[in-house]
């Protein structure tokens, strides 16, 4: 069966040729056409998330894992709006994504009808395409049929190609419900999906890069497969190139340093020897840099020149952007002179790293229970060959202090940052991955997002590990007034809330620790039951965290 309405035959039938299969619906009136579409049809698997914001962050943990476009599919009026956090962060994140948007006619808009706002180019600051399907009412609109072909192609070949999130308004008249046993339409067309965009490596690269004594590489978001090991074994066999690499770039070498803050923190303040880092050149590869201090150390000492490597967006982060070499920074290595240059750069850099991985040992030994001790327990913990989903804020910053398994796939929200949807975009990762999920992630951050719980489509083995420290605690590190009743108020936000009536609510096991005998014994219980999902909180000081985190960084000079 399809909608009788014969626009949205023809999304359906273009998205079942385009091979555009997973559709996340949220529940609504004015976009039945395409749900009764979609869901009559044993090609797509479709899902009813109620939440909108959830929902777009579902999809949003799905294509990120299936590396093709999911789409959202909505009803009119404020539902669209609240997909907007998922739609920024699958901009900024490069992540494909759909916005399927019903609408009431352009003639009813702005005339006072419910459920009805100006929802054309409403996502225009955030989106790569967006385009409204013309309303066709029978077949002999031929240009009609033509020019929505054209749209509905555009958006398809520039999600997929552009990996990004795309928008198709399409205006709906009732009736709604209507089906029909045979398409109204002989055919959709499909338009050639625009050329990958390339460049040619400029030779004022080559002559800054065999002419630099210190080049600085530094890995940000990635795919597993993007440099192999001996892209890296190239890389780091030249003495002046030095590599950091980041928890989300999914790379572990011996010779690249993981972790950037621990090498650079200690001697942030001391410009005589930071400045011993300063590089000739920098490269950067990947997403959104998480390390703070790396930007504002590269800011600082002002680069000399920067050049971003692979098909992410670039962005002048450290002011000094001198060009964007669009090819697969596995081509870029290759493509590298055997030439190397005579250099202590990276052999200093590395001591000096290994130096504090060492020394870091004695810390570690006199820690309290806090919230560091218990990242360090999980990621020595941590079961192999995982999909590992951290949060945002403290979460995603403490693991940068440790080494991950190599075994693992290592994502997080860091197009924009935010902890409004991490628990959704788990969710939806572990919806469309083969490997089992553990999601890490800290208390604001998932009370803020506890609807994602809300979701039929959970997978018995996911799991999720909440540090409760009763507020935002990455506040305390920051500068500021604390112990006030402001700061407890507007900044730390502090909460006595637990997860146990949340769990008992979905159907998720449950279990609660707050010191590190009791961890030893849940833990195991906790990872080992797969009936049903598992939720283990943490519970750890409010007010110690900050201080034995920043003591940390003074320990290492």
């Amino acid at each position: 069966m399809l909608p009788e309405i014969i626009h949205a035959q023809q999304v359906v039938l273009l998205f079942k040729k385009r091979q555009i299969k997973h559709i996340v619906i949220s529940p609504g009136s004015r976009n039945a056409p395409l749900t009764i579409g979609f869901t009559e049809d044993s090609f797509f698997t479709c899902y009813s998330i109620v939440d909108e914001r959830c929902a777009g962050h579902v999809a949003l943990g799905m294509a990120q894992q299936l590396r093709e476009p999911v789409a959202l599919l909505c009803t009119s009026g404020s539902a669209l709006l609240n997909y907007y956090p998922a739609v920024t962060e699958a901009y900024y994140s490069e992540i494909p994504l759909i916005v399927l948007s019903a609408d009431r006619p352009p003639h009813k808009i702005d005339i006072g009808d419910g459920q009805t706002i100006r929802q054309k180019h409403v996502y225009s600051n955030h989106i790569l395409y967006d385009c409204e399907l013309t309303m066709i009412h029978d077949k002999i609109q031929v240009e009609s049929i033509a020019t929505n072909e054209r749209l509905l192609n555009k958006a398809l070949n520039t999600t997929i190609a552009r990996s990004g999130p795309v928008h198709i308004n399409i205006p709906f008249e009732e009736p709604l419900y209507n089906r029909v046993e045979k398409s109204t339409i002989k055919d959709v067309k499909t338009i050639d999906i625009l050329k990958e965009e390339t460049s040619i490596i400029p030779d004022e690269f080559y002559k800054h890069w065999d002419n630099s004594s210190s080049k600085l590489i530094i890995l940000s978001t990635l795919n597993v497969d993007v440099l192999t090991e001996a892209d890296l074994n190239k890389l780091t066999s030249d003495p002046s190139v030095l590599i950091m690499s980041e928890v989300g770039s999914n790379i572990r070498h011996d010779k690249v340093v993981w972790g950037i803050d621990t090498l650079i923190a200690p001697i942030e303040n001391i410009d005589e020897e930071i400045t011993h880092l300063q590089p000739d050149m920098v490269v950067t590869i990947g997403g959104m840099i998480v390390s703070k201090k790396i930007k504002q150390y590269l800011r600082k000492f002002e680069t000399k020149i920067h050049y971003h490597v692979g098909k992410r967006r670039a962005y002048d982060t450290f002011f000094k952007l001198a060009g964007h070499i669009k090819v697969k920074p596995s081509t870029w290595v290759q493509s590298l002179h055997s030439k190397t240059v005579n250099s202590q750069y990276q052999e200093y850099w590395l001591k000096t790293f290994k130096n504090r991985i060492e020394k870091r040992k004695s810390y570690f030994e006199t820690m309290p229970w806090c919230d560091f001790k218990v990242y360090k327990l999980l990621f020595q913990n941590l079961p192999d060959n995982i999909l590992l989903q951290l949060g945002n804020s403290s979460t995603v910053r403490y693991a940068q202090l440790f080494p991950m398994n190599t075994s693992h796939k290592i994502y997080a929200n860091r197009g924009t940052s935010g902890i409004d949807g991490s628990t959704s975009t788990a969710i939806g990762a572990a919806m469309a991955s083969d490997r089992p999920c553990i999601f890490i992630t800290g208390d604001l951050s998932f009370f803020y997002d506890s609807n994602a719980l809300w979701n039929n489509y959970i997978p018995k083995n996911f799991k999720i590990i909440v540090i409760n420290n009763s507020g935002g605690g990455i506040f305390r590190i920051l500068p500021g007034h604390k112990d006030t009743h402001e700061f407890d108020t507007y900044f730390e936000t502090k909460h006595d809330l637990t997860a146990i009536q949340l769990c008992e609510m979905y159907h998720i096991g449950y279990h609660k620790v707050g010191d590190e005998a009791a961890f030893a014994k849940a833990y195991q219980q906790f990872l080992s039951k797969n009936d049903k999902p598992q939720l283990l909180e943490i519970v750890t000081p409010s007010k110690v965290n900050d201080e034995i985190l920043l003591n940390y960084f003074k320990f290492l000079r």
